[in-house]
């Protein structure tokens, strides 16, 4: 468990315990939790500035029209980095149950609703698209792009975080590359549950050696925080241990509870998460 675990934003969390489950429009089911909290740990400075966003996407979305006939629909929320909060992902979901026996005039009024509630969650302005169930082509899969890593022949004994094993390649010259893992697995920062990840680490700069990434990554095995925290825990142990010029993490994470998050850092700014998919989401 990581050293922060413990601090009271924590302790009022819905996450780890019994809840009655609503089918009435409920917004004061939101939670949010401080950014600051998992950056404090990271010792952040003026120089290791990202820039990115927080794609989910929900699955689980229906509510009733006027006349009472359920309608389903799939969503993407796109949450900015430098928004002061992330929502608690078991309070979205308990949120989104909320609409399930709540009457809206209109698809619109819906999509009205989310960007106020979210918006005032997050503390800053939330980007919400919604698709119907026939919309096939709206989360399509993709390939995830660059050199995958996950059959190096690698001797792994640290399956604790271990961001000492990261290591640059002597003698190279710089380079631009795109490296994917599909090993990426951490746990909930309170329930210690698994979350299993694709994770595309794009980069320029001195090489990086790719045993030392792949030994790095699969070191979050057993630690605990959540998916945003973790993503961004990678990018400054990239920048520290590897000194890239450029770079960017982004994370795949499988759903749990009809959602799924796809964290995305980056040293630029402007710049909106690649639409990637993978087969496990």
């Amino acid at each position: 468990m990581t050293q922060y675990s413990d601090r009271n934003e924590f302790k009022v969390l819905t996450l780890g315990k019994n809840t009655q489950y609503t089918s009435k429009y409920s917004p004061e089911l939101l939670q949010a939790v401080p950014r600051s909290l998992g950056r404090e740990v990271l010792d952040l400075d003026e120089t290791q500035a990202f820039f990115g966003e927080d794609v989910w996407h929900a699955y689980e979305l229906s509510w009733l029209n006027e006349n009472g006939k359920p309608i389903v629909a799939l969503g993407r929320f796109s949450f900015s980095s430098a928004s002061p909060n992330i929502i608690e992902s078991k309070s979205f979901k308990l949120y989104l149950n909320s609409f399930n026996q709540t009457q809206f005039a209109s698809t619109q009024a819906v999509l009205g609703v989310l960007i106020e509630d979210l918006t005032a969650c997050c503390g800053q302005l939330v980007q919400v698209d919604l698709y119907s169930a026939t919309e096939t082509a709206a989360f399509p899969v993709t390939e995830l792009p660059g050199i995958c890593i996950d059959e190096l022949d690698v001797k792994i004994s640290d399956f604790e975080l271990s961001p000492e094993l990261l290591a640059v390649e002597d003698g190279r010259q710089p380079i631009e590359e795109t490296i994917h893992s599909h090993l990426l697995k951490s746990n909930c920062l309170i329930t210690s549950q698994p979350d299993w990840a694709s994770v595309v680490i794009t980069y320029s700069g001195q090489k990086i050696s790719h045993q030392s990434l792949l030994r790095y990554l699969v070191s979050f095995r057993m630690h605990n925080e959540f998916h945003e925290q973790c993503v961004e825990r990678i990018y400054i142990d990239v920048l520290n241990k590897c000194s890239p010029t450029s770079l960017s993490v982004q994370a795949l994470y499988t759903r749990r509870g009809g959602l799924d998050i796809n964290p995305y850092r980056c040293s630029f700014p402007g710049a909106s998460a690649p639409p990637l998919r993978s087969n496990r989401q």
